[in-house]
């Protein structure tokens, strides 16, 4: 006998090999395999209550379709074994594949190549070290705090739209007391 793993040594799969006086196959019934026979029987009893699935059940008898079908099954599936875990296991983390994301980064979900990159809610221009003010154009709702000397303007854009200007006053020192303007839903500031 091969042992691959300490695993398989000290966790062995349980199996039934009698029941009272009657005494059941030589290498036992796996206990997995009855839990997969309990299983599909519920399922097989819940789908012949169906509208359509049930004409095709009352076609098979009920030995067949109670017994030995799910009996059938449940030692297919206690034989299958997917990079040596049982059929169970397999199936729930295929299933946990199949509805996981796709991309990864960072081991955390992340969006295809090609989608649109959104800020979040906190946006930063511009800090109290750096040199200058950043040109930057922003759309509303929001709120912009202003803490630079600057000239304010209403202008029109190329198709249009009114649009905030705000340009910064070079060499004049820093406001003692920023200003805070806010912006209405599809208000534009544009900054530069």
């Amino acid at each position: 006998m091969e042992i691959r793993s300490y695993r398989g040594v000290f966790a062995p799969e349980r199996r039934i090999y009698r029941v009272d006086r009657l005494r059941l196959n030589p290498g036992g019934v796996p206990l997995r395999g009855i839990l997969y026979w309990l299983a599909l029987l519920v399922a097989i009893v819940l789908l012949a209550r169906l509208p359509l699935a049930d004409t095709v059940a009352a076609l098979l008898p009920w030995y067949l379709r109670e017994l030995a079908l799910p009996a059938a099954a449940a030692a297919v599936l206690t034989l299958i074994r997917v990079e040596g875990r049982p059929f169970h296991q397999a199936a729930i983390a295929l299933l946990r594949y199949a509805a996981g994301p796709r991309r990864l980064a960072g081991m955390r979900p992340c969006a295809r190549p090609g989608r649109r990159w959104r800020p979040p809610r906190l946006v930063v221009l511009a800090g109290p070290h750096d040199p200058g003010v950043r040109r930057a154009r922003y759309r509303g709702p929001g709120v912009v705090r202003i803490a630079v000397a600057h000239e304010r303007a209403l202008r029109r854009d190329a198709l249009g739209r009114r649009q905030l200007v705000v340009h910064p006053l070079p060499g004049h020192p820093a406001l003692v007391r920023s200003e805070v303007i806010a912006l209405a839903r599809g208000a534009r500031l544009r900054v530069g």
